[in-house]
């Protein structure tokens, strides 16, 4: 058997070097050409908790339990699917430090006593501004390294979940000296002003802190000789917190990064195409860690790839939105060339609390953005529409595709129990869930939420 470090961010989507992007990730871009790059990995679901939650447990958010964030309410229905304690009991010892979304608040040491890790080695928070927690992921990397530092030489093999806080919002304050604001340009499809290149240049001042604490996690598995006897997974939830992103069902909310290096494997310093969803990790982890996979797991494995150097795609990847801070069900599959989206409720102005809040959230809303409509049902074709800007849902030419994903859609959501095919999910009594038309998630006004327990 091998160890295991999963080493992830938030809210950070594929904004890394190597993805083509010039942001200030280094030690990202040379552990690339030490392990494979996946071009078109994504998220099962375009928020914090039920991405993670799918990831850790190998199932959907509509199966798993974790229909919204673990802060307001919301927890998987079997803890011990998670792939914590599943490795435990595989003999692993499990290690936490930093971030976890998967119970309770993310930032609350105590919360993830819950999730069965033998160790949780995370540094305290004490009294520190939200924007200011890049020192507390470099605190976390620093307790990573101790810890293997310590351990050095011992029998047992071991699971180790780093999670940062970066590239969360809110970004660090003060943009880092190598980064000249005047010079970058926002991520698409962003409007290019003074403001939103600011707002950027703080997030790439976030990515570099990440990057900097992968370096120091990476650099102590080498010097305590584990880096040729432990998989190393990077990733991160889903895509970053801007307008038409994070919390939607296009590429640019469902792509995520993902580097993974596999000791031995056939296969190093590429980059791969295949179509895959998160959903597929837990799986390839079972293989190539010898280990037997739970009957309950949705995806597939592409271990072949570092195995046998096989390149085997999934036909189709599905994504889900249930709760972010507002109720807002939608549904999509993926093939290699389209992407059919549907969304199940009638309200299809925008769910203006999902927007996570900032100066380039107010841009939009000072611009018309409360006169956005939703689309009910979308189709693009993205080998000519990569941005998924031209709805082809009314194209005559195209409605043999559109009748073909909805079957398969439909197909998938009847094999997974999908509850939305009874209707409309209800709002229990433990969930915290701003209505639809609300602006600040974060609004003290309780006239801003809904009424717990309520079924529609």
């Amino acid at each position: 058997m091998v160890n295991l470090i999963y080493i992830h961010t938030h809210d950070s989507g594929r904004l890394f070097s190597p993805y083509g992007y010039d942001v200030p990730t280094d030690n990202l871009k040379e552990f690339a050409n030490d392990s494979i790059t996946f071009n078109n990995m994504y998220c099962v679901n375009p928020t914090c908790s039920p991405s993670r939650a799918s990831l850790l447990t190998g199932m959907y958010p509509h199966q798993n339990g974790m229909l919204g964030l673990a802060q307001r309410g919301f927890s998987l229905n079997d803890i011990e699917k998670h792939l914590c304690r599943f490795l435990k009991r595989n003999n692993y010892h499990t290690v936490l430090s930093g971030v976890q979304h998967e119970t309770g608040f993310y930032l609350n040491v105590e919360d993830s006593d819950y999730l069965g890790y033998d160790e949780v080695i995370t540094d305290e928070i004490s009294g520190m501004d939200k924007s200011d927690l890049f020192l507390w992921d470099k605190k976390n990397a620093e307790k990573v390294c101790d810890w293997l530092n310590k351990h050095k030489g011992q029998d047992q093999n071991f699971f180790i979940s780093f999670g940062m806080n970066c590239t969360h919002r809110p970004f660090p304050s003060k943009i880092d000296d190598s980064i000249n604001e005047n010079y970058v340009r926002p991520c698409s499809p962003i409007f290019n002003n003074e403001a939103n290149r600011k707002d950027y240049a703080k997030y790439l001042t976030s990515a570099k802190y990440a990057d900097e604490c992968f370096g120091m996690v990476i650099e102590a598995l080498k010097k305590t000789n584990h880096y040729e006897d432990t998989i190393i997974l990077f990733t991160t939830d889903h895509g970053v917190a801007m307008p038409f992103n994070k919390c939607t069902l296009s590429d640019k909310g469902t792509g995520v990064s993902l580097l993974m290096r596999v000791p031995n494997s056939i296969k190093s310093g590429i980059s791969t195409d295949m179509l895959l969803s998160q959903i597929d990790i837990y799986p390839t982890l079972c293989e190539l860690m010898h280990l037997e996979k739970p009957d309950y797991l949705e995806g597939k494995s592409f271990a072949k790839l570092f195995t046998e150097g096989c390149e085997e795609s999934d036909e189709e990847v599905f994504t889900e939105i249930n709760f972010h801070t507002s109720y807002e069900p939608a549904r999509s599959i993926r093939t290699e060339r389209y992407k059919y989206i549907k969304y199940y409720d009638e309200y299809l102005n925008i769910n203006f609390s999902n927007l996570d809040s900032s100066e380039v959230k107010d841009f939009y809303m000072q611009n018309g953005l409360t006169e956005f409509k939703k689309e009910k049902e979308a189709l693009y074709d993205l080998y000519y529409d990569p941005d998924e800007q031209n709805n082809l849902i009314e194209n005559e030419h195209y409605q043999d595709i559109v009748e073909d994903l909805r079957k398969r859609l439909a197909c998938f959501q009847k094999r997974t129990n999908d509850p939305l095919l009874n209707g409309e999910i209800p709002i229990l009594s433990n969930y915290k869930v701003n209505k639809k038309d609300c602006i600040d998630a974060s609004s003290k006004n309780p006239d801003d939420y809904e009424e717990r327990g309520r079924f529609y």
